[in-house]
């Protein structure tokens, strides 16, 4: 599912202030293309370690298509949430482990502090320069917008009617849907972060603490509640990300998305090398892949999630994102307030 011009215009001041945005440290180096030469180096380097909050069969996904392009070359993936990525990353830099060569996160405040910290490394995939449009680039090339979901609600239809379904936040408030509700956790998702961020900024912290009172079943990863909801776990979906349901969904189980009234958290997943990668070669083609219109239409068509990629073609029948009301992006507010945002929701629903 690309992003319309009508989108790219829509949400360009959401991510002008996100983190590929944020910390100018330096112009961006030119646009490498894949040549023989990168290709012969990183199957010299044969293995890359890619750390990711993807959910593991996309990313798993990737890895394979990858894999099966350029034979010879292995991609171990490490994939968690995205605030235990960043919190392992952290740890393995300050012990001096050069483990991680790329890296993608679902909050993209990480890339601000690891461009602070000097971290990165600068790297344009020629895809990136010739067909993202230009606020969707980092200035300083040590990253790359490699996807785009939503934070939405959904339900299970064997247990609720449509006609009966929370269409609003403010309806998770209805006392019908106590001990009926699963939501993930911002202290270990990077997608539930941002939404954390975003319903907090928009709606208030008082919204939570009411939610917090409907004795919600607590998961850690955003992809946990809608495996939850096609289970019958619980009956309502109070968030965790849109393209498990519609994958789920398609594969025949009874789930369906709503995409709140006030708006849904919009979230944006970008991709970095490390500057300390041990197989930098393999990294900068791992990078290229990504971003490349294959790659790009692998996450689309594979992982219904969302391109910036102007020459992939959307998914017939597939929700535009211009048909849906958006609450906006900022990692650079993210950033500020993650610690106060952990500690204030754990505080409020008592994990």
């Amino acid at each position: 599912m690309k992003l319309s011009r009508r989108t790219f215009l829509k949400l360009s001041t959401a991510l002008a202030a996100s983190t590929a945005f944020a910390t100018r440290v330096a112009a961006a180096p030119p646009a490498e293309p894949v040549t023989p030469a990168l290709i012969e180096a990183a199957k010299k380097e044969g293995k890359l370690a890619y750390y990711t909050a993807m959910d593991l069969p996309i990313a798993e996904k990737f890895a394979k298509a990858f894999e099966a392009k350029y034979q010879g070359i292995a991609v171990r993936v490490e994939r968690s949430g995205a605030e235990r990525v960043f919190q392992r990353i952290a740890q393995e830099q300050g012990s001096n482990i050069n483990a991680v060569d790329v890296v993608n996160t679902a909050d993209g405040a990480h890339i601000i502090v690891w461009k602070r910290n000097g971290w990165l490394q600068p790297y344009v995939p020629e895809d990136v320069a010739q067909y993202f449009p230009e606020q969707y680039r980092d200035p300083d090339g040590v990253s790359a917008l490699t996807r785009v979901w939503l934070s939405s609600l959904g339900y299970n239809t064997n247990l609720v009617k449509a006609e009966d379904a929370p269409k609003s936040f403010a309806d998770l408030l209805d006392p019908k849907w106590m001990g009926k509700m699963v939501k993930a956790h911002p202290g270990y998702s990077g997608t539930i972060m941002t939404a954390t961020f975003q319903i907090a900024r928009d709606l208030g912290w008082e919204y939570l603490e009411k939610l917090s009172r409907q004795r919600v079943m607590q998961v850690q990863s955003s992809t946990d509640p809608p495996k939850k909801l096609a289970l019958g776990e619980r009956a309502v979906m109070a968030d965790g990300n849109d393209y498990n349901l519609i994958l789920l969904k398609e594969r025949g189980d009874p789930v369906e998305v709503v995409y709140p009234t006030e708006g849904t958290p919009f979230v944006s997943g970008p991709t970095a090398i490390f500057k300390s990668a041990p197989n930098p070669n393999a990294a900068r083609l791992f990078q290229s892949f990504l971003h490349s219109r294959e790659g790009q239409q692998l996450l689309v068509d594979f992982a219904r999630q969302h391109s910036v990629h102007t020459q992939v073609t959307e998914k017939p029948g597939a929700l535009k994102l211009t048909d849906i009301k958006l609450m906006k992006d900022d990692p650079v507010g993210v950033e500020a307030q993650a610690e106060e945002i952990k500690a204030r929701y754990a505080k409020i629903f008592k994990v």
